[in-house]
């Protein structure tokens, strides 16, 4: 195969580049039985992500990455040719980069790299590996604020409603330091954001506080105490 026409400037190539190595995949054959895999992540905003890739093949040529499932020159991210004695390596944005064992690097992470990430491998003897993995990124939790209606109610005679704010749509509630069952009486709102309280009987005194987590953060909110008044 010809040689490649690439500029190298600042790591980065020129765009025809790029897209002179992207077509190499119509003239590969058929992907080899032999299976290469991305490893799928969870990550935060502000991260620096690697998408590894298992089973790397030894007689690898390219690497090329692909954002979503469509492998063509304009899904195209960044690439890794291979030769012996140097590395020839592209991206179309600055924060993309493929390392030497031919996983993806996303530096900086926010919630627009989140999706699905294909890599194809391009192999000695026209032969060709495809996987795709996963990337979903999170905001870190906002340590959950938990207010009241009231602080102090009659009993048999006042509700309360409990409010959790936090950016996290994963809400869990609990009293005296254990879980927050549900009861007729007990009623959490469909974003578990509030629960309602009505009546307020005698044992419902006692501490309260909420918990909001994602898959890669959490955060609890301050304990805040319900007295409950017997006339």
């Amino acid at each position: 195969m010809g040689s490649l026409s690439i500029s190298t400037h600042r790591g980065f190539v020129h765009w025809q580049g790029l897209l002179l190595v992207v077509s190499l995949f119509n003239f590969w054959s058929h992907p080899t039985t032999a299976q290469v895999a991305v490893e799928s992540i969870d990550a935060l905003e502000g991260m620096d992500v690697v998408l590894n890739i298992h089973q790397r093949p030894l007689n690898a040529e390219y690497f090329l990455w692909f954002r979503g499932t469509t492998v063509d020159s304009y899904t195209n991210i960044a690439y890794l040719v291979i030769r012996p004695g140097s590395r020839v390596r592209g991206a179309v944005r600055r924060e993309l980069r493929v390392q030497d064992d031919g996983s993806l690097l996303l530096k900086n992470v926010t919630m627009n790299h989140s999706g699905s990430y294909t890599i194809m491998v391009l192999l000695q003897g026209c032969q060709k590996m495809i996987a795709c993995g996963y990337l979903t990124v999170y905001r870190p939790v906002s340590v959950p604020i938990l207010r009241a209606s009231k602080t102090t109610v009659t009993e048999n005679k006042d509700a309360v409603v409990f409010t959790c704010d936090t950016n996290s749509e994963n809400i869990d509630w609990f009293f005296k330091d254990a879980r927050l069952p549900l009861t007729e009486r007990r009623k959490m709102s469909l974003d578990r954001r509030n629960l309602t309280i009505d009546p307020v009987l005698r044992w419902d005194a006692g501490v309260y506080h909420c918990k909001a987590s994602n898959p890669r953060s959490s955060g609890t909110s301050a304990p805040l105490k319900l007295n409950v008044e017997v006339e």
